[in-house]
């Protein structure tokens, strides 16, 4: 029997978690807790797995480095920092997962692929910088700023100025053979680490990388279709998606279909920066195809694709 394919979508936070300093020392303590989860899964569930994740904290980090030192090295682009931030973030899942299967006694041939992602030249959202990154800057800093480097800044939330970037719409991997390749070979595979380097075809062909940052779930999705997965799951801090959030009328919902959830985000029942571009990217995932989008929490992944927990969306 064919083995099915699951891709499943790590967020950022959780390899630099809120309140840590950020060393590599928590980032693999980190690591090693998401591994043992993805290690039962890889243990009870007969499957190909691709393993995405999120790098805000991260690329932040890089980021504040880059000015740090801007007087002594040239800075890098953004489409540079994403790609250092998937080598460094690979290399820790790839080592720390192998490890624990290694000794479990389970076949450990893990790969981590640098994703380019290539977004539509026509995609109006690289007219409309939305994604904040980076530090803050006061009012002079970002005036500067904007002078110097032509950067778009905006004030967030009364703490300071950040830079904002284009959020375009993942369109095509560039490395979608490659990693089917991969799982053909029954090699684990991560890719699209951070959304996926953000990338757009010239006219003769070539590829150029562009300061943008792509949605992560979004990129996870569009690779999920892509490589035909039967499962798209989303690993969160919730266990579950919740209706009327935030109030006395919040309740978790276990079972939604591609148009109910579609009727929840409509009615704004998702968070802009938080639920919403999941739930969108799982229900995009189901339109193309795909049998089940879970979302839940990362420690309850194996309960959730047994269906015990979480949250599903299905056709």
């Amino acid at each position: 029997m064919p083995q099915d394919i699951i891709v499943i979508a790590l967020g950022g936070n959780a390899i630099l978690q809120a309140g840590q300093r950020g060393t590599i020392k928590e980032q693999l303590e980190n690591v090693d807790i998401i591994c043992a989860h993805l290690v039962e899964i890889i243990s009870n569930k007969r499957c190909k797995m691709v393993i995405t994740h999120g790098n805000g904290p991260q690329i932040g980090n890089v980021l504040l480095q880059n000015e740090m030192a801007s007087s002594l090295v040239p800075s890098m682009p953004l489409d540079m920092c994403g790609a250092a931030t998937q080598g460094m973030m690979g290399y820790m899942i790839q080592q720390t997962l192998a490890n624990r299967l290694r000794a479990a006694g389970l076949r450990h041939h893990i790969t981590t692929v640098i994703t380019q992602v290539i977004v539509s030249r026509e995609d109006p959202a690289l007219k409309k910088p939305t994604k904040p990154i980076g530090t803050f800057y006061s009012f002079d800093e970002a005036q500067k700023l904007h002078r110097d480097k032509g950067w778009s800044m905006f004030e967030d939330s009364s703490r300071g100025y950040r830079r904002v970037v284009p959020s375009p719409r993942p369109f095509e991997i560039q490395e979608t053979r490659i990693i089917r390749d991969l799982l053909e070979k029954e090699e684990i595979v991560i890719a699209v680490g951070g959304g996926g380097i953000p990338v757009i075809r010239e006219e003769d062909r070539s590829l150029r990388g562009i300061e943008a940052v792509i949605d992560k779930d979004l990129a996870a999705e569009k690779l999920a279709e892509d490589i035909n997965a039967a499962i798209f799951m989303i690993l969160t801090d919730v266990e579950q998606v919740k209706l009327n959030y935030g109030s006395v009328a919040e309740v978790g919902i276990s079972l939604m279909t591609a148009d109910e959830a579609e009727n929840y985000v409509k009615e704004g029942q998702f968070g802009e920066g938080s639920m919403k571009p999941k739930v969108e990217a799982g229900i995009r995932f189901i339109r193309a195809g795909g049998r089940r989008t879970i979302i839940t929490a990362l420690n309850k992944a194996l309960e959730a694709l047994e269906g015990q927990v979480g949250t599903m969306i299905v056709p």
